[in-house]
């Protein structure tokens, strides 16, 4: 192996960087050297140019503290087997400390210093999930022109309160900006979809020249294929010429054609950080964050601030279509009263809301066999529409018992358990 050495070939002193190259002639005294008189030249110390003649050379990077130890027990307890949450990227961890546990260090040291703890950088090769990479030819498209759709699928989630359901994330992303939407939703129903692209054109301010879309069944009855362009649901392109824009659908197999919705989509697994941690209301809301973040950060394709970029292209946008057409489309929604018992009527039955909204009127969007409640645009709950007369969720009872002063602080739970099921035998609840 031949190293290269650094001769020195002149003596011209431009800055401290180049003092190492009097040393040599100060190891041999055939030259007097007036480190004084340099420093002033310099307009540095003297104690300065005795440092660089004797060969110091500025660190290029920076030292910083071990930002891992004082999280260490906590990072510990994230990452154990015994816990429910799932961490599948580093960066999701990070985030998690940052919102959770007032984690204040930047994310490249954080990765740097964890890679320094094996324990900890064994989970995430261990939770990597798969990828196979592929090439891809990078394109852009001009402002207005182009939306990504798509969903992230069946997300198991553990509720607070110990029960599994799988979530579905409506993601809409307009090609130029990268500026997103996302929505969770229990099902991916076509009614579902077209309420959601909905609103997203709402939020949008208009709707793009072309969607581009993978081959779900909501959208193509037969798949596009190399040798097929085939086949687009009536419903779904009943959608489309109401809306004024041209589906094109993705060659099945090819899902690099619309990845630019599908390479940031990974963020949304940053929710199984948060297993057993939150309840659906919750869920919505942690999402909705996500949301706000991402649009408004550098996007990593980029370079640029979605947020500032969709400033620019929603000019571009077009014009969304008018009330009459749009509102077959839209999920119809339901006003109720909450009356003393904190419940509301659907169809004959009633339906328990937190106590604090006694007295109000809240909004019920009833879809996919589910009602969902809304007191102004604030989430409030789910209920599975039922052919009991009264449904209690447990935590509303709770609520209400205490709020009442019912029973002693220390039995309120058991004796509010007790009430539900004797409730339970004579009208049903949830």
């Amino acid at each position: 192996m031949i190293l290269k050495n650094h001769i020195i070939t002149d003596l011209e002193i431009h800055s401290v960087k180049d003092l190492y190259k009097l040393k040599p002639f100060l190891e041999d005294s055939t030259l007097k050297i007036n480190k004084s008189q340099i420093a002033r030249e310099l307009e540095v110390d003297r104690r300065t140019v005795d440092k660089y003649i004797n060969g110091y050379q500025k660190p290029t990077v920076r030292k910083s503290r071990d930002c891992i130890a004082a999280h260490y027990d906590i990072i510990e307890e994230l990452l154990s087997d015994r816990n429910q949450q799932v961490f599948y990227y580093r960066k999701v961890l990070w985030q998690y400390l940052v919102d959770n546990h007032n984690y204040s260090g930047a994310y490249c040291n954080f990765c740097s210093y964890l890679k320094t703890y094996p324990e900890f950088d064994s989970y995430f090769r261990r939770h990597r999930p798969s990828n196979v990479s592929q090439v891809t030819v990078r394109y852009e498209t001009d402002m207005g022109k182009q939306a990504q759709l798509d969903w992230k699928e069946s997300i198991p989630f553990l509720l607070s309160n110990g029960e599994t359901i799988e979530v579905n994330i409506f993601v809409l992303l307009l090609s130029y900006s990268r500026f997103r939407i996302y929505k969770v939703s229990l099902t991916k129903t076509q009614d579902i979809l077209f309420s959601f692209l909905d609103e997203a054109f709402e939020t949008f301010g208009g709707v793009p020249k072309e969607i581009v879309t993978d081959n779900m069944k909501t959208v193509m009855d037969k798949a596009r294929t190399e040798y097929s362009d085939g086949k687009i649901n009536i419903r779904f392109q009943q959608f489309a010429d109401d809306y004024g824009f041209h589906i094109h659908p993705c060659i099945a197999g090819h899902p690099h054609t619309k990845a630019k919705v599908e390479a940031p989509m990974k963020i949304l697994d940053e929710i199984r950080a948060y297993n057993g941690k939150l309840d659906y209301c919750e869920l919505n809301e942690l999402v909705k964050r996500i949301n706000n973040r991402v649009n408004t950060q550098v996007n990593q394709g980029t370079g640029r601030i979605p947020l500032l970029y969709f400033a620019k292209e929603k000019a571009f946008l077009r014009s969304l279509p008018a009330d009459t057409i749009r509102k077959p489309y839209q999920i119809t929604c339901h006003t109720a009263k909450v009356n003393h018992s904190s419940l509301f009527h659907y169809q004959g039955n009633q339906y328990s809301v937190p106590p604090k909204y006694v007295g109000k009127q809240v909004t019920l969007q009833v879809y996919d066999g589910y009602i969902h409640v809304y007191y102004s645009t604030e989430f409030i709950t789910i209920h599975t529409i039922s052919k009991k007369k009264l449904n209690y969720k447990t935590e509303h009872y709770t609520a209400i018992a205490r709020m009442s002063h019912a029973f002693r602080d220390e039995k309120i739970v058991d004796r509010a358990k007790e009430n539900l099921e004797t409730i339970g035998r004579i009208y049903g609840y949830e």
